[in-house]
């Protein structure tokens, strides 16, 4: 059994990190989706907590029919030693035999330390980001068409959007009163 491991924020978990998913379990039998930095939530760039990216996550792949015996969701929070981080997320893991992501950093890391490493191509990585997602919320722009359908309605059902719009208005009051 080949086990493959894809670490994100998912902040939100939208339609490019779905088909790196699916890219991922065309190589291999299963994908450990590793959920980083879980100890962040209710800030601008990590509004949603890791509970909630998860009930994202299985809703969006539920709604895709992907197995859930084929991923596993693994709440990952950060360290902040770089190189003890790769030791951190291993200890946190089941078993995997390859490393797969979009970000140099984390895929150098754990080539330094042995590991299987495999680029993946992002899709449309201008546009299925999580910075402009978040984004498009606050700024009162359209966001449900870059996440997958079952993503969007739990963001509405648990208020994201407002919850961003809020802590944007935190932001900008504690840049002033910084001045």
């Amino acid at each position: 059994m080949e086990r493959g491991l894809y670490i994100g924020r998912f902040q939100p978990f939208h339609k490019g990190h779905l088909y790196v998913v699916r890219k991922i379990l065309e190589e291999v039998d299963e994908v450990i989706i590793g959920i980083g930095s879980t100890q962040a939530n209710f800030d601008l760039d990590n509004p949603f907590t890791c509970g909630e990216r998860m009930e994202m996550i299985r809703m969006a792949l539920s709604e895709e029919n992907v197995d859930p015996a084929r991923y596993w969701l693994i709440p990952i929070p950060d360290i902040h030693n770089n190189i003890v981080w790769v030791s951190h997320v291993v200890s946190l893991c089941p078993r995997f035999s390859v490393v797969y992501g979009g970000n140099p950093h984390t895929l150098l890391l754990f080539e330094s330390l042995g590991y299987s490493v495999k680029r993946v191509e992002l899709l449309k990585p201008n546009l299925y980001s999580g910075t402009e997602i978040r984004r498009r919320m606050l700024n009162g722009e359209p966001w449900e068409d870059l996440v997958p359908p079952a993503v969007a309605r739990f963001i509405k059902e648990i208020d994201g959007v407002r919850r961003i719009r809020i802590l944007g208005e935190a932001y900008r009051l504690e840049k002033r009163l910084k001045k």
